[in-house]
């Protein structure tokens, strides 16, 4: 029940390039990727931006929350400097843009909807809407969309009112017992776990179960076979100069 890729690029770029940026995602596609999990919560303006933190100063220069500034504003705020002087001036990129690229090149997304504290059912609802509509031709002709993910129940809950014809996936850090009533509750394709949280007896019973199965961060090759050989249908790497895309 995973019809998607196996191997993505962390935040567009792994450790390659500042994350969650234009750069990242030219860095991945440069390594060969060709599908890339990011992260979109809400500016101020209620517009998606693809961004990690709530807070600016770890990757993104400046202070307060990304909710207190409008996508305009986040745009011209520096996302890149942290990294490397190389990617200065690189800003804080709309879903928008991100989503335009990764159609372009044919880089398939596995989103995840980042909320920022108290903003779930907004995030959840206004990112399924704007995924449908950049994908309402691909979803009219039958082809394969974006994955949503969330660790927010609220937020996937409202990303299926909202669009109910894209799948979910549940984010958590490691599965629960009763994970598979808490899946068929939702209403997901796939549970997401940190995979040093999981062992083999889980990932059969996920899969006997019916669902897809995915890690995050997988970092080393052999971690990688070890994870697959165990029936995972696909992780995301910050290493995607050590794995090959298409392993």
């Amino acid at each position: 029940m995973w019809p998607y890729p196996r191997i993505l690029a962390h935040r567009g770029g792994g450790t390659l390039a500042p994350e969650n940026t234009l750069a990242a995602l030219r860095c991945g596609l440069a390594y060969g990727y060709r599908a890339v999990e990011f992260d979109v919560m809400l500016a101020s303006d209620g517009v998606p931006v693809v961004v990690h933190d709530p807070e600016l100063g770890r990757t993104v220069a400046g202070s307060g929350h990304v909710s207190d500034y409008t996508a305009d504003e986040l745009g011209g705020m520096d996302a890149g400097a942290w990294f490397g002087p190389e990617f200065a001036g690189e800003g804080v990129p709309t879903f928008a843009a991100v989503a335009a690229y990764c159609k372009a090149q044919r880089i398939w997304m596995n989103i995840e909807i980042k909320p920022a504290p108290g903003s779930d059912v907004a995030t959840g609802a206004a990112v399924a809407r704007a995924t449908r509509d950049y994908f309402a031709k691909e979803i009219a002709d039958g082809e394969l969309l974006p994955l949503l993910s969330s660790f927010s129940i609220d937020a996937l809950q409202a990303a299926r009112q909202a669009a109910p014809e894209l799948a979910r996936g549940w984010l958590v850090e490691a599965i629960p017992a009763d994970w598979a009533r808490q899946a068929k509750e939702l209403g997901v394709l796939a549970l997401h776990c940190d995979h040093t949280q999981l062992t083999p007896d889980v990932a059969r019973a996920i899969k006997d179960g019916g669902y897809g199965l995915f890690c995050y961060t997988v970092n080393t090759p052999e971690r990688a076979s070890e994870l697959l050989a165990w029936g995972v249908d696909g992780f995301c790497t910050d290493r995607i100069d050590l794995i090959k895309a298409t392993e």
